[in-house]
């Protein structure tokens, strides 16, 4: 079966990849405008939000890779005009997802100090962070549906309905923020528990507009959509196959992004302080290239379940070009940014000096970053060997990453901005060992 492709290829890329990106910028919007209207509470409000939220992507990351498993699942039997096996792929996506949404609102709700005492020996910072996550535990049931039914309308060639719902979920976020946090028009000034609560609310009425969009097109198939659990022994393996590798992944990366802000809050608060300053202009810049990763996920996905494997492969190297030019572009934009960025906290000078230059680490190592996440986020897992992009992410985080960090920040004792650069150069090497795995091409397998 070919997948007919009536327009050029970066007209297929902007379809899916544009309404992503906007959907990322928005979502960026939510720690961002949080960062900004908590900073004026000071640093320790920025601190424990940056804890809380290290926790918050632990959880983020394995619906993330659930999320994966369904764009490939559905994107290869869509390509290969399988509707009765793509149904059941969503379906048991979504159980997962919801199932391990309650194990994370159930353990952030009843040892939340705990868990945030992980990160920092600062006690103000600790229970600034443990208020936070208790209130943000609401956001995860919320957050994990939206992931599996955007995934299934991008899948489904509706790619903006996941980006209206998340501008109605950004509004909601930001005037709750600012209701809540500083108590204007009679709202009580509740200061970070407010932009907690601000932050759930938003989460769910972006998690209403998905599911009203999700209904409205299972409404307008002309084949009604088969809700079932009980798929085939194959097709249980073949999802367990490729589940259980990114699950790995995903959850040792996010710890091993936990021990990082271990050891930069062992650095010092102000140091941790200033990696969670730049976080947001972080999520922000790769937020905005995600949709190619999510493009190539689709796009090849399809190509790989119609076994057109000789189009796969140009069509991949076209996305991989596509996001360096967009991430060089970002990283020469983000120079001349980062002192305006830094300068609308109220936060010391030292925090905002340091600040500004991690922003130029990270624009350093940006390109290295958007070419992982397109090439391992998108491409080698479109045919789902998921267990290629485990071996290469557990060796740049568990070989190179953690360990170096510990030694320049806990041997060395190093300055944060030259630990959190040494850090990154796992991207480099990631960087280099997955363009090596996609010319092997032995990533392109159809389910």
């Amino acid at each position: 079966m070919s997948v007919i492709r009536t327009k050029p290829l970066i007209h297929s890329v902007a379809a899916i990849a544009i309404p992503v990106a906007l959907q990322s910028l928005l979502q960026s919007s939510f720690s961002m405008v949080d960062q900004i209207m908590a900073g004026q509470l000071g640093s320790t409000s920025i601190a424990g939000i940056g804890i809380a939220g290290k926790f918050a992507f632990m959880y983020s990351t394995a619906i993330g890779a659930i999320a994966a498993i369904a764009g490939i699942m559905i994107s290869q039997y869509e390509g290969q005009g399988d509707r009765s096996s793509s149904d059941r792929s969503l379906c048991t996506t979504l159980g997962s997802v919801l199932l391990l949404g309650l194990l994370f609102t159930l353990v952030s709700l009843v040892a939340p100090t705990r868990i945030t005492s992980l990160y920092s020996s600062d006690e103000a910072a600790i229970e600034a962070a443990a208020i936070y996550l208790r209130i943000l535990s609401g956001t995860y049931l919320p957050l994990g549906l939206t992931a599996i039914l955007s995934v299934s309308l991008r899948c489904a060639d509706d790619p903006q309905a996941p980006l209206w719902a998340s501008v109605v979920s950004a509004l909601t976020n930001t005037g709750l923020n600012y209701l809540l946090i500083f108590g204007h028009f009679g709202f009580p000034q509740l200061g970070l528990q407010g932009a907690a609560i601000a932050t759930v609310c938003g989460c769910l009425a972006g998690a209403g507009m998905t599911l009203w969009f999700f209904l409205r097109s299972l409404h307008r198939r002309e084949v009604p959509f088969q809700f079932s659990l009980f798929a085939s022994q194959s097709e249980h393996l073949a999802y367990l196959r490729m589940l259980i590798p990114l699950l790995v992944t995903e959850l040792l990366w996010s710890l091993g992004q936990n021990v990082n802000t271990f050891i930069y809050g062992h650095i010092s608060t102000y140091s941790l302080a200033s990696v969670a300053l730049i976080s947001p202009v972080e999520s922000l810049l790769i937020g905005l290239l995600s949709g190619i990763a999510q493009a190539a996920g689709i796009l090849i996905g399809k190509r790989i379940g119609a076994e057109e494997t000789k189009l796969a492969y140009q069509d991949s190297i076209s996305l991989m070009w596509y996001g360096l030019a967009g991430a060089l572009f970002l990283s020469v934009l983000l120079l001349p940014l980062r002192n305006l960025y830094t300068a609308i906290f109220n936060v010391e000078e030292e925090v905002k000096r340091t600040a500004a230059q991690l922003l130029l680490a990270f624009a350093v190592l940006a390109p290295f970053k958007v070419e992982n996440m397109i090439i391992g986020g998108g491409i080698l897992r479109s045919g789902g060997k998921t267990d290629i992009v485990m071996w290469i992410d557990l060796f740049g985080t568990w070989v190179l990453g953690v360990p170096l960090g510990l030694l320049s920040a806990r041997v060395f004792h190093l300055p944060v901005v030259t630990v959190y650069f040494i850090i990154g150069l796992e991207e480099v090497v990631r960087c280099i060992i997955s363009i090596v795995m996609f010319h092997r091409k032995t990533w392109m397998t159809k389910l």
